[in-house]
């Protein structure tokens, strides 16, 4: 495997459609997207709930550049649905609960929704998606191993739908699906394939480019894709995520590098933990998935950044992680 890792770094923002007065999602994704224009960097897309539309930079190396790249795709739709009448709304789930069907027309929309049922009908939720850039497939699974334990920090930092009683109502509508919740642990890249191959056959996925864990592979470039936060309130909080992320994957890859073995966690304890982080969010109380009981989620925040340090000063970038930090607790 290749040396350089986590050089690059993407993101996918979803966003919401609603109407201003009543807070009310609504289906108009397809005219929204009809007034925007992809550029060289930033594409827009169709989501599988037409009350919501996607919108994904091209890969970075300075998160500068990130952040604007964000801010432009940000405005760019907030104009587009502003001419439609609505309001573009960056949040894990919607305010208000739909009251029909959101599936969007299309083949593989209704693919999913024949698979699913009831689980789509109404599945609104958004998140912000972080691609890092892997050396190769083999490596991208081998540091999937190493970020597994810190997915439940990552998602109690970018809470942001709060519902019933939770930081992070997205992630319980999420964990509906088959096989939802961390990875488990994967020898190589043919392990991941036939893993998801057996569960296309078993009819839990609709098919090989389909899997509900909150962190795998890129499906066109070799990526990890993590799928865990939820939608960023602001370009800040994308920001964050980002350089987070890329982080323990550089983090990772030297362990791998380094020939450290995977942390041995439960995946009882980790489901545990990313439950635990979805009900209080980086307020309360969290899971330590090596200690294996409760702690403040300040806590493993405090643990990430210190483990993440090294990464973060090497790219200069230490100073704007705990200044962003700042502003999340």
């Amino acid at each position: 495997m290749a040396a350089a890792c986590a050089d690059t770094v993407g993101v996918e923002e979803e966003f919401l459609l609603v109407d201003p007065a009543s807070r009310r999602t609504v289906m108009r994704a397809a005219a929204v997207l009809g007034r925007v224009r992809d550029s060289g960097t930033t594409k827009f897309h169709a989501e599988l709930a037409g009350t919501q539309v996607e919108a994904a930079t091209g890969p970075c190396t300075e998160m500068t550049a990130l952040g604007e790249a964000l801010g432009h795709a940000r405005a760019a739709l907030t104009s587009a649905a502003a001419e439609e009448g609505l309001e573009l709304l960056s949040r894990g789930t919607p305010p208000k609960v739909s009251t029909h069907p959101v599936v969007a027309p299309g083949a593989r929309f209704h693919q999913v929704l024949d698979a699913y049922a009831g689980v789509v009908e109404d599945y609104e939720a958004s998140g912000c998606h972080v691609h890092v850039g892997v050396p190769d497939r083999d490596a991208g699974v081998a540091v999937m191993n190493h970020v597994r334990p810190w997915l439940p920090t990552l998602l109690a930092l970018s809470a942001n739908s709060p519902d019933r009683g939770y930081a992070s109502w997205r992630m319980v509508l999420q964990s509906r699906f088959p096989g939802s919740g961390a990875p488990p642990l994967l020898r190589d890249a043919a392990d991941y394939d036939a893993h998801v191959a057996r569960m296309v056959a078993c009819g839990t996925l609709v098919d090989t480019a389909q899997t509900f864990w909150l962190v795998r592979l890129g499906s066109k470039v070799p990526t990890v894709e993590f799928r865990v936060a939820d939608a960023a309130a602001e370009v800040n909080d994308a920001v964050l995520q980002a350089a987070l992320s890329r982080a323990l994957v550089h983090t990772a890859w030297q362990d791998v590098r380094a020939g450290k073995e995977p942390p041995a966690v439960r995946d009882d304890v980790l489901a545990a933990a990313v439950w635990t982080a979805s009900r209080y969010g980086i307020d309360g109380a969290a899971v330590d998935p090596w200690r294996e009981c409760r702690v403040p989620a300040t806590a493993l925040l405090d643990d990430l950044l210190e483990t993440v340090a090294a990464a973060l000063k090497a790219r200069g970038e230490l100073e704007l992680v705990h200044g962003l930090v700042a502003g999340r607790v």
